[in-house]
């Protein structure tokens, strides 16, 4: 039965996916052509927020996304609907695993890890976590984000289950936190559609360029995108080791 929704799901998304190419390539007339003037070329120019004035670190205020990475601008808010995608994809990517764990190949062992390797594990562990945490944090400032935080994250749990044997993490705490995070990433857009009329709009101050506290929605939706990507992937990885443990 797995295998069997596991197919469906997968045609179904490749059928998603030849539909949207096939709008965006112009096979059924519809050509998506981008504007002369678009967005980026707006940031590139340092005039989003209607003006011609240079963007200064740390004291430019009010800008169209108050983010001082351009990339980060791009991704969580001109094109924020798209990322949503993106993150959509792992989810169905973690799905399909999870789905197919009970069929995979049982029976093999995992070798015993000797105690300097366990020691090192466990102390590289928390810098790597706090490492993650930091990037998609910080990613309205610098380069980063939630997509790269969100697999350090994972990487410091795939480096205990290498390190140590006997090590399991708290798979289901993982898929509830996958799950409250999609969830508050559309209930962002939903705000910003209720209270500026689009979806994902960038509704909050953008504060001074350069600052912490500022960019708007962005650094929330990171943080948001940092704390399922990493769910999704430590899902995947607990879910792959789980099965190979087994007798």
């Amino acid at each position: 039965m797995k295998k069997i929704f596991a197919g469906l799901l997968a045609v179904a998304f490749g059928i998603v996916l030849l539909i949207g190419i096939s709008l965006n390539t112009g096979l059924f007339g519809y050509n998506d052509s981008l504007p002369e003037d678009g967005a980026a070329s707006h940031y590139i120019s340092k005039d989003v927020n209607g003006k011609t004035d240079e963007v200064v670190f740390g004291e430019t205020t009010g800008a169209e996304t108050g983010s001082a990475n351009m990339v980060t601008s791009v991704i969580a808010n001109y094109r924020s609907f798209d990322t949503l995608g993106e993150v959509t994809v792992l989810f169905l990517a973690a799905l399909g695993v999870s789905l197919l764990a009970g069929t995979m190949d049982k029976g093999r062992k995992r070798s015993g890890s000797g105690f300097i390797l366990r020691t090192s594990a466990r102390i590289l562990f928390p810098l790597m976590l706090v490492t993650g945490i930091y990037i998609f944090t910080h990613g309205h400032l610098t380069p980063g984000g939630g997509f790269p935080g969100g697999s350090m994250i994972a990487s410091s749990f795939l480096l205990l289950y290498l390190a140590d044997e006997s090590f399991r993490a708290n798979v289901k705490g993982f898929k509830v936190a996958e799950g409250l995070a999609g969830t508050l990433y559309v209930a962002i857009g939903i705000v910003g559609l209720l209270a500026a009329g689009y979806f994902l709009v960038n509704f909050l101050p953008t504060g001074t360029v350069g600052n912490l506290l500022s960019a708007g929605i962005i650094p929330v939706v990171y943080v948001i995108i940092g704390l399922k990507v990493g769910s999704e992937i430590t899902g995947i990885v607990a879910d792959m080791f789980n099965e190979e443990v087994k007798a």
